[in-house]
């Protein structure tokens, strides 16, 4: 019987596996919605009317979604990693 081992989740380098993790999400975040107010028209527009703040409210908006996402999927990578080894 293997003796059960805690998870790398909670030591130092699993917090900063899901800290990377977070931080790739919120550049691809950035990226995504800089991207999209550039090639989309509409997008633009509607930013250009929404007043001084929108397109920083829009930018952060996806860049926190893109970060929790990415940090969620790190979990997942990193418990299954703990489980094959």
């Amino acid at each position: 019987m293997r003796a059960k081992k805690s998870s790398n989740l909670i030591s130092p380098t699993g917090l900063i596996k899901l800290m990377t993790h977070a931080m790739m999400g919120a550049a691809l975040g950035l990226a995504f919605s800089l991207a999209l107010i550039l090639t989309n028209p509409a997008v633009a527009n509607l930013l250009s009317h929404g007043g001084s703040q929108a397109a920083i409210v829009f930018a952060l908006t996806l860049v926190t979604t893109f970060a929790i996402g990415a940090t969620l999927t790190g979990i997942v990578f990193i418990l299954e990693e703990n489980k094959q080894s």
